[in-house]
């Protein structure tokens, strides 16, 4: 094989490895963006709403909600969800983020 052969395979291989690990950076920075979005709003939930006796009585229907995967939703974790919304309009957290909330409560 010629030399120029030789260089021109191992820049090949040079660039498709830097690639590969570019790609690697991004996707782990797009995952680690977004497990953090979820955590903030699940403490900012947790946070504010600590000593509200709504959310506080909606633990046990949380419980259920998440160990169900969202199959059972009680009455009173339904009542905590339409209270949280009500008082912090704009919070962006799922269902699931907001029953993980208050667990962590």
């Amino acid at each position: 094989m010629s030399r120029t052969r030789l260089l021109g395979a191992a820049m090949l291989l040079a660039l498709a490895s830097t690639a590969h690990a570019s790609s690697f950076v991004v996707t782990t920075d797009t995952v680690v963006r977004g497990v953090a979005a979820s955590t903030n709003a699940t403490s900012d939930a947790s946070s504010s709403l600590r000593d509200d006796k709504i959310v506080r009585a909606a633990r046990d229907d949380a419980a259920s909600f998440v160990a169900s995967q969202g199959a059972i939703r009680g009455v009173k974790l339904e009542s905590a969800f339409a209270h949280i919304r009500q008082q912090a309009p704009t919070l962006q957290a799922s269902d699931a983020q907001l029953a993980q909330a208050i667990l962590a409560i």
